[in-house]
């Protein structure tokens, strides 16, 4: 089982990264989900862990959308200079 991930630790990922972490993500769930269906889940807490974890994710991608945190490998400087170039 994987523990739960930080945001910072997703800060260094690349969208590629993040878009598959968060299809395992989503895959765990899907599993843990239906072990509980089936009573065979041993670990509830795990389901919140996993659903907090995908919620990360999806912030994490929202905030790089809105230029609210920088993607990995552009530079701070980069990313003000092309807000200030479209206006």
């Amino acid at each position: 089982m994987l523990m739960a991930t930080k945001a910072h630790e997703l800060d260094e990922l690349n969208a590629v990264d993040l878009e598959s972490k968060l299809r395992e993500a989503k895959e765990e769930l899907f599993n843990l989900r239906f072990q509980a269906a089936t009573g065979q889940l041993e670990s509830h807490g795990r389901l919140r862990t996993v659903k907090k974890d995908i919620a990360r994710i999806y912030t994490v991608v929202r905030e790089r959308e809105l230029g609210i945190r920088p993607t990995p490998g552009q530079d701070t400087d980069e990313q003000h200079s092309n807000e200030d170039g479209d206006a």
